[in-house]
């Protein structure tokens, strides 16, 4: 296309696994940028390959032009110091950072040439789909690591449910529940590039076994029965087979946050593990608690989440506060395509405690429309009713269909089985470092924690259906009128 239509276009494409429905498939844009939960697929399904755009001639103005500039120096004194910036993705000798285009930071990601001469990315969630079974045959950093990044990207596929596939049906093979015959897969080379290309292609074009695995992990498992279904709390998160992250044992705020989203909301679980990240000194060698001052990680818990008590993870009380100020927030994020790894701004030098306004004011520099953050969080929480509407008109069941697996209510947390924080400590509310080993998510408390979320968004407690009272303070009136018409609003 670009040889077609020139160097000055960008190009969102699908790849094989979206033209051939595979349910996790992926858009990629120019350096392998991805978008996923099954938005390829949609496309697929529409016979819809690709979207070119290209460049106006004309170069958008900000309507406050030096209110803007003033803004985007304060924003870059708030950029950590270059020495504590290093990418944990970083291959010497094979990968460069590469920051995104406009970025006014920097970051951790890193891209490579393959041997195929194209460009990938090493970063992130993407970076690990293939790293346990590359990592247990060669006892460390093989290449064949970069190529699984590469197959994932290629083929289209979505890294976050792909590992756990992976991951999931190597743990089928070893338990006897699968055979080389039975997959087309020889298991013996698990780890290799091969291995990885024949698993690729199989799923991609949905051939033999990869017509079964192209379902997803959860589905897979409930074609093949018995134990393959008991062993998968081990690999996924959630309803959408993505891989396990950010547990609401330990958390309680991110139960509220998987249970009435339809995939795992990434950025919302950010913003609940980044001041735990900053509380644990993730990364270095500080104890839990010591390497920030605890009335820094209150201040953090008042900007984003609504309160002190927020902060305090051995409660269920503010989480729910906590997880609608989340998600009106994010959704306003998402919508001014911010990056994730630096906003919201959460902590900074000179900033502690952050400053949840920033979007607000860049907002209202560029349109010239003077938002504050409660203002533009409305529009957030008008996306995500909208959101709501579409789910329920699409099946969602409300409160019924607003859980999360059954294995955070049964199993307590054990622990190592979170990557950052193996002894599970989290502060209670002095600040005191308090180990959740063993804890799981109470359904009756998970109950009443829901309630109290539908109060707060205004919504049906009993149903957990939007109300017409909501709707119209939103703006949503013609919504409002579809959903009265199917019986799901009140």
């Amino acid at each position: 296309l670009k040889a077609e239509l020139g160097k000055n276009v960008s190009v969102l494409t699908i790849g094989p696994a979206a033209e051939n429905l595979v349910v996790f498939s992926t858009v990629t844009s120019d350096d392998n940028t991805s978008g996923s939960g099954g938005m390829g697929t949609v496309m697929g399904s529409k016979n819809l390959k690709a979207i070119v755009i290209t460049a106006s001639d004309r170069r958008p103005e900000a309507a406050n032009p030096e209110r803007l500039r003033k803004l985007a120096d304060y924003i870059r004194t708030l950029r950590p110091p270059q020495e504590d910036m290093a990418s944990p993705w970083e291959i010497p000798g094979l990968t460069k950072a590469h920051a995104c285009y406009g970025c006014g930071i920097g970051c951790s990601r890193q891209m490579y040439t393959g041997r195929d001469g194209r460009r990938y990315k090493s970063f992130c969630q993407a970076t690990g789909v293939y790293a346990g079974p590359v990592q247990k045959r060669y006892g460390g950093f093989n290449e064949a690591q970069l190529f699984g990044i590469q197959c994932s990207d290629g083929y289209g596929f979505d890294s976050s449910v792909f590992k756990g596939l992976i991951n999931w049906l190597v743990a089928c093979y070893e338990e006897g529940l699968i055979s080389e015959k039975e997959t087309g897969l020889k298991f013996s080379e698990l780890g290799t590039a091969e291995f990885m290309e024949t698993l690729s292609k199989k799923i991609a074009f949905r051939e033999g076994f990869g017509d079964i695995l192209a379902e997803g992990t959860i589905k897979a498992a409930k074609e093949i029965g018995g134990e393959a279904e008991g062993m998968l709390h081990r690999f996924v998160s959630n309803r959408g087979s993505e891989a396990k992250d950010y547990d609401p044992r330990l958390m309680i705020t991110t139960a509220l946050l998987y249970a009435t989203e339809p995939r795992r909301p990434i950025q919302q679980l950010h913003i609940v593990a980044t001041p735990l990240f900053m509380w644990l000194g993730w990364g270095g060698e500080e104890k839990p608690g010591k390497s920030i001052p605890f009335e820094n990680y209150l201040k953090t818990a008042r900007n984003f989440w609504g309160s002190d008590i927020a902060g305090d993870f051995t409660t269920y009380e503010g989480k729910a506060l906590a997880a609608k100020k989340i998600q009106d927030s994010i959704y306003v994020k998402e919508s001014l395509v911010l990056c994730d790894l630096r906003w919201p701004v959460m902590s900074a030098p000179g900033l502690p405690g952050g400053d949840p306004t920033l979007e607000s004011q860049i907002y209202s520099a560029i349109t010239g429309n003077e938002f504050d953050e409660a203002a533009i969080n409305k529009i957030g929480e008008r996306i995500f009713n909208l959101q709501r509407a579409i789910l329920l008109r699409q099946g969602w069941e409300g409160r019924k269909s607003d859980k999360i697996l059954d294995y955070y209510h049964e199993v307590g947390l054990p622990q190592g089985e979170v990557f950052y924080d193996a002894d599970c400590w989290v502060p209670d509310k002095s600040g005191e470092p308090a180990s959740k080993i063993g804890a799981v998510v109470e359904r009756d408390k998970f109950e009443e924690l829901k309630s109290e979320y539908y109060k707060l968004r205004g919504w049906d407690v009993e149903s957990g259906y939007p109300t017409k009272a909501k709707m119209e303070e939103l703006q949503l009136q013609d919504v409002a009128a579809d959903l009265a018409g199917r019986g799901l609003l009140k």
